[in-house]
């Protein structure tokens, strides 16, 4: 995948998810507003602060990650495989910060429970990958830092620093692992996205979700949050990835 076709990909995403549908209503609203359109202002900005309102509810956010979470459980460490591929997610390159601040929540706990499982199974060699991105070091080369500071053995790490999404990190993997199983370690909400591109591929890996963010929910009374927004992004952004996939899966 070129540069310009990722930005472009991101740039489109942007505008189906709550980010971007809520801000986009918002602004249009203003902008009738601007143009003294009232009924229209008050259409847009009520459907931006109710889809606000909603992806913000807890339990509708929880509703939405539980969906996706609750299709693969933990990793129960009965099989025995070669490979454990660790998939890329977001860092930085701010030398200020410690290694374990440069490296996002997600991608830290992906690359912990790849080395938690690689540790009981120390024959095993984990693959990671991920570009860089806007920094000076691809996603790939730092978690490997994290991998090495934590007593893994250089020669049990495998990095691909090209891959920019999930397709290029299965088509990377299918030249290691071939049709061998082997174990995947992601995020659990992003987990059902990429077992579906992998075996799509004729892979066959064994899911290790991990970085959970469903939670058990008491009552129904809970005010909305940016934490639930936030789950609710990530949610949606899944399910537009997982109809995508089945689209051009369904074209092929």
């Amino acid at each position: 995948m070129s540069d310009f076709e990722f930005v472009l990909k991101k740039f489109i995403t942007f505008f189906v998810e709550p980010y971007g549908i809520v801000f986009s209503l918002f602004f249009i609203g203003l902008y009738f507003l601007f143009l003294n359109k009232y009924t229209q202002a008050k259409r847009s900005l009520f459907i931006s602060f109710t889809l606000l309102f909603l992806f913000a509810y807890p339990p509708f956010a929880n509703f939405l990650i539980s969906n996706l979470e609750n299709q693969y459980p933990k990793y129960s460490l009965t099989n025995k495989v070669k490979y454990i591929h660790v998939l890329g997610s977001g860092h930085n390159d701010d030398d200020s910060q410690p290694l374990s601040s440069q490296i996002s929540s997600a991608s830290i706990k992906r690359d912990l429970e790849g080395i938690l499982i690689h540790k009981t199974m120390p024959k095993t060699k984990i693959i990671f990958t991920g570009y860089a991105g806007n920094t000076s070091i691809s996603n790939a080369k730092i978690n490997k830092k994290l991998a090495l500071s934590l007593g893994i053995n250089k020669n049990n790490l495998i990095i691909n620093s090209k891959p920019k999404d999930t397709k290029e990190e299965a088509l990377f993997s299918k030249t290691i692992v071939g049709k061998e199983p082997f174990i995947l370690v992601t995020s659990a909400t992003h987990m059902p996205r990429s077992m579906m591109l992998f075996e799509s591929l004729g892979l066959h890996p064994i899911p290790a979700p991990t970085n959970f963010y469903k939670k058990k929910i008491d009552t129904y009374f809970d005010a909305p949050d940016i934490e639930s927004f936030m789950k609710s992004q990530i949610a949606v952004h899944e399910y537009i990835g997982i109809l995508w996939t089945k689209l051009k899966n369904d074209f092929k």
